[in-house]
């Protein structure tokens, strides 16, 4: 039996996250991100990020134990000191995401934000996996797959995403509030998992038969409904700026008026039927939103640069309608 479940601690490990890593670049759905450098941070996350919190966490326990009793130093180091190295470690991979030219918002941040928390609760999971395959006990390794998967990875997810929305909001914006944003989502991240920790700490150490375990297990799927919505309300912001930019594209007579509530809807743009035929439907549509963040960050910032990207997909688009 610890056989068996050893090798599928890896399979469950693994492949719920991926799942999980697919569902967040999908719902990305107006400028996804480039596949392989969210599979770079998510490798981060489950790499890089675990062994330098490992490393950080084990000097400050070490330090700890010897001040206070074990029973103290573990319960501080969960509720305190974890939450305290991982969320930096986790985030430390957005600083050069966020200075790429293709992170453009807030919704960029989330969705590299939980990439990077995915990588690290799989790995973080597979540890446990591994230790609870260990007793044999076929009912214990279930609970904790089944605890660990749908809640303390999605945690992680949830804590980094804060992190890197944050990164995205102020990335635009000017440096009292990036001193403001960036700081207030790291505290926010690290309150989530302090939360998540400290009410799992506080009913093994207070005996509360499970109760404050089940508080926990109510509350962490309304903190995650709160994050999907504020994810939903960037999406829509996105919307609107590719319908505001584009409309001034109008205008000049780069495109159609009626391709603009097309492309600035989701399931409108996945219709074939609105392109004349000759024009390339994925490059158009690549092309024109590309534009419309291009236009809205030169706006944004005053970096010329932008404005030669968006130059550049005008000729793009305007040579994709040509044969139109």
């Amino acid at each position: 039996m610890q056989a068996l479940l050893t090798v599928l601690s890896g399979v469950s490990a693994t492949v719920p996250i991926l799942v999980f890593l697919y569902l967040i670049w999908w719902l990305d759905r107006y400028d996804r991100e480039p596949v392989a450098v969210l599979l770079g941070t998510f490798a981060w996350g489950a790499t890089g990020a675990v062994l330098l919190s490992l490393i950080l966490s084990t000097i400050l326990l070490g330090i700890l134990s010897s001040v206070v009793s074990p029973v103290t130093a573990g319960s501080v180091g969960a509720v305190v000191i974890a939450p305290l190295i991982e969320e930096p470690m986790k985030a430390l991979v957005l600083i050069p995401l966020c200075l790429r030219r293709d992170f453009d918002n807030t919704t960029d941040g989330f969705v590299y934000g939980a990439a990077a928390g995915l990588g690290f609760g799989m790995t973080e999971n597979f540890l446990y996996f591994l230790d609870s395959a260990s007793t044999g006990d076929l009912g214990v390794w279930m609970s904790t797959v089944a605890i660990r998967t749908l809640y303390s990875a999605l945690m992680h997810a949830g804590a980094t995403s804060v992190v890197g929305a944050a990164l995205g909001l102020a990335k635009f914006r000017g440096p009292l509030f990036k001193a403001l944003a960036i700081p207030a989502g790291l505290v926010l991240a690290m309150g989530i998992h302090a939360l998540w920790n400290g009410l799992l700490t506080l009913d093994s150490v207070a005996g509360t038969g499970g109760a404050l375990t089940m508080l926990n297990l109510l509350l962490f799927p309304l903190e995650f409904l709160a994050l999907f919505v504020v994810l939903q309300v960037c999406l829509w912001d996105e919307r609107k700026t590719i319908h505001r930019e584009l409309s001034d594209e109008v205008i000049s007579g780069l495109i159609p008026p009626d391709d603009v509530p097309m492309l600035a809807s989701y399931f409108a743009r996945q219709r074939r039927d609105w392109l004349p035929a000759g024009v390339d439907h994925h490059a158009y549509v690549r092309a024109a939103t590309t534009l419309a963040f291009r236009k809205h960050q030169a706006r944004a910032s005053g970096d010329r640069s932008y404005e030669a990207d968006a130059q550049a997909m005008r000729a793009e688009i305007h040579r994709l309608l040509a044969p139109a």
